[in-house]
């Protein structure tokens, strides 16, 4: 008799199978930086730097602010 496999962990199984709708919002730091209307210009200028500059540095922080937002609203509730 063979012996029986052993099952994933739970949580694995349930991460693959989140269809949470918050999930979408995933897709603003991606859809966002590929408009191209929002780099077409040089002004304004923040310290000096054109807009093209400062606007990577706000994709970052909206990449990090999104991520984090989802992350707080589809965790588990119990599980470290």
């Amino acid at each position: 008799m063979a012996a029986p496999e052993p099952e994933a962990p739970t949580t694995a199984r349930s991460r693959a199978k989140d269809h949470s709708p918050w999930n979408w919002l995933l897709f603003i730091p991606i859809v966002v930086p590929l408009i191209p209307a929002l780099f077409n210009a040089d002004s304004p200028r923040i310290l000096g730097f054109p807009r093209f500059y400062w606007l990577q540095l706000a994709w970052i922080v909206l990449g990090v602010a999104t991520t984090t937002l989802v992350y707080q609203m589809t965790k588990k509730r119990g599980d470290r």
